[in-house]
């Protein structure tokens, strides 16, 4: 196993940390009447370096020449886990209204679905660039929505990121969906052209 890999599943195993920090109720560390930490301070440091590994990992594969099969496979499941848990956390907590997550959620699982039906036909959709501004957007938004649970002034702000996210999220799933339209049908306009 390579350092990649192995960042990539260190993401895996950081989401239900992460869900146990959002989740849990009033967990404090405290030293001397000093409060060192609370969970949501950990659940924002667990995710900002899940994250944080999401960026790591593919730069040191494409670096070091380390791209493998099972990170490429694994990656997109580790990114989707990650969001998802965060979002859905946030839901049970009472900070993200559920129908946006719904979305945001539902769209993972259909890109999904449907790079299994390309991959399944012979060829490859790749990540476009609004698929990453969309990852970007949501890693910033969960952030924000994190930070704004101690410091509320932060959740005009953070609330617009989880909309742009949202937006970006189904704006790229049409195009996901479009790209593989227009190759399914030239395949098909092909075999008509022989026959």
């Amino acid at each position: 196993m390579n350092l990649p890999n192995a960042l990539t599943l260190l993401r895996i195993f950081f989401v239900p940390l992460l869900v146990a920090a959002l989740v849990r109720q009033n967990l404090t560390i405290q030293w001397n009447g000093v409060v060192w930490l609370t969970n949501d301070l950990f659940a924002l440091t667990v995710f900002l370096v899940a994250a944080a590994t999401d960026l790591v990992d593919g730069y040191l594969a494409r670096k070091w020449g380390q791209i493998t099969t099972v990170g490429t496979l694994l990656d997109p499941i580790a990114d989707k886990l990650l969001i998802s848990a965060s979002l859905i956390a946030l839901v049970e907590i009472h900070v993200v209204p559920a129908w946006i997550v719904i979305l945001i959620v539902g769209r993972e699982f259909a890109v999904s679905g449907l790079r299994s039906i390309a991959a399944a036909e012979g060829y490859t959709i790749q990540a476009s660039d609004l698929g990453k501004t969309k990852m970007i957007t949501q890693v910033v938004g969960i952030a924000l929505i994190l930070v704004s649970i101690r410091w509320p002034q932060f959740g005009t702000l953070a609330m617009v990121c989880i909309w742009g996210a949202m937006i970006f999220s189904v704006i790229s799933a049409c195009e996901y969906f479009w790209k593989f339209w227009r190759k399914v049908d030239g395949q098909i306009k092909r075999r008509r052209r022989r026959e």
